[in-house]
């Protein structure tokens, strides 16, 4: 077999023998995030590891230096539990490979979760793939390409297709290097983070806060918790009230900014 000259691309065994040879080393994730690259075409990469009850760890990201304190500081403290594909990952309803659109409530792209995760940062889609390994899941979020407006079917599809490869090298890469984060696990009720911003609500108004952080419409909501728009309404109204505040972009900041005492 010819070597390759400087201007061919490589081909995908080629791509997978490179990946095979980096499990153990500091290289994989990279080379791993290349490999999958020739299924679909993305950019940004964050990958976290997720466990049922406890925070998401930190795994890796080529985020930029300028914009980690917002993408990665800020989502690791606590907006992942907004975030679409966590949510679907705590209610194990999540497929190997999803793109935005599969998980996003109905009124997500009018959410300030939206705004802050995806619009200020010009992030038009994000597709996620979750990977089982032995001490949690792997979750990659993946941003598309420059100029790029959004995943296709076809991406997925194809990654759907490598899905298998990119399990059993996560599995070598994981086994070998079993601390795969910085930060310390912490043990996390879901409903005791908001119980803890939303002092002085009913159990019922907590569960509307949850699906407005989330990105949820009245209707929505109203459907999902089996009452009327107009019961939603009067829980919002109250919610406002007891919280002091006077929109959900006041009730986003309340999330995002109360301590954890």
């Amino acid at each position: 077999m010819g070597y390759l000259g400087k201007s061919e691309k490589p081909t995908f065994a080629e791509d997978v023998a490179v990946a095979i040879r980096a499990v153990g080393t500091s290289n994989f994730m990279p080379e791993l995030l290349n490999l999958m690259r020739g299924a679909a075409s993305f950019k940004g990469a964050f990958v976290s590891l997720l466990n049922a009850g406890k925070a998401p760890e930190h795994v890796y990201d080529n985020v930029r230096a300028e914009r980690r304190s917002v993408v990665v500081d800020r989502w690791l403290d606590r907006a992942w539990l907004l975030d679409p594909f966590v949510v679907r990952f705590i209610g194990e309803r999540h497929e190997p490979v999803m793109v935005l659109r599969d998980v996003a409530p109905d009124r997500f792209a009018n959410s300030d979760y939206f705004r802050i995760y995806y619009k200020t940062l010009f992030l038009k889609d994000e597709i996620g793939v979750f990977v089982t390994i032995a001490n949690g899941t792997l979750f990659l979020s993946l941003g598309p390409s420059e100029g790029a407006t959004r995943f296709t079917r076809r991406d997925v599809k194809k990654l759907t297709e490598l899905h298998p490869i990119i399990s059993a090298l996560c599995e070598q890469h994981f086994h070998r290097s079993p601390s795969s984060g910085q930060l310390e696990k912490s043990e996390v009720d879901f409903d005791g983070v908001i119980d803890k911003v939303c002092k002085g609500l009913t159990q019922r108004e907590i569960e509307v806060v949850q699906f407005l952080l989330r990105g949820h419409s009245t209707r929505s909501i109203a459907l999902l918790l089996g009452v009327s728009p107009a019961t939603i309404k009067v829980h919002r109204k109250n919610i406002y009230r007891k919280l002091g505040i006077s929109s959900q972009s006041a009730l986003f900041s309340v999330f995002l900014h109360s301590t954890n005492d």
